[in-house]
């Protein structure tokens, strides 16, 4: 039996709705004692993207390779908040002083708290399930 080609394109239609469904409407994983501002957060994303940080420093272990990875700054020992808005305002060597408003600054720490929340940046603790998706590994 030949399967016509509308037969095939429909099936195919059907799979790519069902994985977008999986992958677009799973909550997301974060932490029961996060402690932040969901709106906040989304509008710090852009501050960050604003300024591209990304260029320089990673999230989840994606990103540039100049600064450090910032997934789990905020709940490192001696870093957060204070680490963080005083490398924002002297900078260092590597990285400059950026001349962020106060409001810009506790967005980008509103999103840092999310990203922090949202889990860990080391991919050795990461598996990939059967539907493409990344979840823990309890081992």
């Amino acid at each position: 039996m030949i399967i016509k080609p509308i037969r095939i394109f429909l099936i195919l239609c059907l799979l790519f709705l069902s994985y977008s469904y999986c992958i677009y409407f799973k909550p997301i994983s974060i932490k029961s004692t996060s402690n932040f501002n969901i709106h906040k957060a989304s509008a710090g994303r852009l501050v960050w993207q604003k300024y591209n940080c990304q260029s320089c420093h990673q999230l989840y272990s994606l990103g540039g390779y100049l600064g450090p990875d910032l997934t789990n700054i905020i709940s490192q020992p001696n870093k957060g908040e204070v680490f963080i808005k005083a490398m924002l305002v002297s900078g260092i060597k590597q990285m400059p002083s950026f001349h962020l408003s106060l409001n810009e600054m506790n967005l980008l720490l509103e999103f840092l708290k999310s990203v922090d929340a949202s889990g860990s940046s080391d991919p050795r603790k990461w598996k990939v399930n059967t539907i493409g998706m990344i979840e823990k590994n309890e081992n």
